[in-house]
């Protein structure tokens, strides 16, 4: 550590950027009639996600069982959403273990919004609205499946084709050792590795329909070859992911099985037992309304608006320096 460690990782010209984003985005949501809700950064239970590390902490009243930094405010914000709240957003802290580099840090600011009565698509014009107002943009966003994605880089159907198929072209195209017998794992170094630095670097870009395999807590639809997607989109500026979004699953019984899936993989990958929210839950067993929701990182909104490097940039004091 240096002497100079002690100051913002973000210049001052940026820390008033951020304040003018935060405005920009509270007037945007204040405008559609949209409440802004707090929910809880430190809860009983944390997603099951098998590819998400999760912070933990000491149980805050003193009992036995350890609390969690939350990934998201996603569950208790649905379970606003199932106590009728109408639509409702965000900006919060989110926390994830292990990401820190130049576009991740640990404890990172968060925009999610829920709109019952939306699909996907439905969402997705209104997240193309707020990005563009930030970005000053004038260009319609584009809209690309993961099925055409596959075919225009690799000449190969994600959907249709078996795991030792995306593997053979994983390791003709990158110089890995990765062992894996998951097909979304090898699927999911493509995207990351040969085709993510690629998208929106003229316009920004929605990436819909992804494999079902991929829906996490999306709901699953068919797309126009017959194959079953998930419906959901992630929205890429200058090769960065910007935006993460879901038709959202309202099934109880089906969440439950995802959840289970969840575990048995997390075993496969001897990754730590999460145990599933029974708040969440039950707030669906009670209703879930029909809704989209999609979560936005803001310090990443920031960089894009600035033109700034890094992440440590966008916000006042990165990993190292807090």
């Amino acid at each position: 550590m240096t002497d100079s460690h002690w100051q913002p990782s973000a210049s001052l010209k940026t820390l008033k950027a951020r304040a003018d984003l935060l405005a920009t985005i509270r007037r945007f949501f204040t405008a559609r009639n949209i409440l802004e809700v707090d929910t809880p950064l430190l809860a009983k239970y944390s997603v099951t996600d098998p590819y998400m590390d999760v912070l933990m902490a000491d149980n805050p009243v003193g009992q036995q069982d350890s609390y969690f930094l939350q990934t998201s405010p996603e569950y208790a914000m649905k379970r606003l959403l199932a106590a009728d709240s109408g639509p409702i957003y965000q900006i919060c802290k989110a926390f994830r273990k292990g990401e820190a580099g130049g576009r991740h840090n640990p404890e990172f600011t968060m925009l999610e919004w829920y709109r019952p009565d939306f699909d996907h698509h439905q969402l997705m014009n209104e997240v193309e609205a707020l990005v563009s107002e930030v970005l000053n943009n004038q260009q319609p966003f584009e809209r690309v499946t993961y099925h055409d994605l596959f075919l225009k880089h690799f000449s190969v159907d994600p959907h249709s084709s078996d795991c030792e198929a995306i593997r053979s072209i994983a390791r003709q195209h990158l110089d890995i050792q990765m062992e894996s017998e998951q097909k979304d794992d090898w699927l999911n170094l493509l995207m990351a590795e040969s085709i993510e630095p690629t998208l929106g670097i003229d316009t920004p870009v929605f990436i819909i329909d992804y494999p079902s395999s991929q829906s996490a807590l999306a709901k699953i639809g068919m797309d126009n070859n017959g194959n079953a997607v998930a419906q959901r989109f992630e929205l890429y500026c200058q090769g960065l992911e910007l935006a993460n979004g879901y038709f959202e699953l309202t099934d109880v019984e089906e969440q439950k099985q995802r959840f289970k899936k969840d575990h048995q993989l997390r075993q496969v990958l001897s990754a730590p037992t999460v145990e599933a929210d029974q708040f969440l839950l039950a707030a669906m067993e009670q209703g879930l309304p029909s809704c989209a929701g999609v979560a936005l990182g803001v310090d990443r909104l920031l960089m894009l608006s600035q033109g700034l490097k890094g992440i440590a940039e966008a916000i006042s004091f990165s990993i190292d320096r807090a």
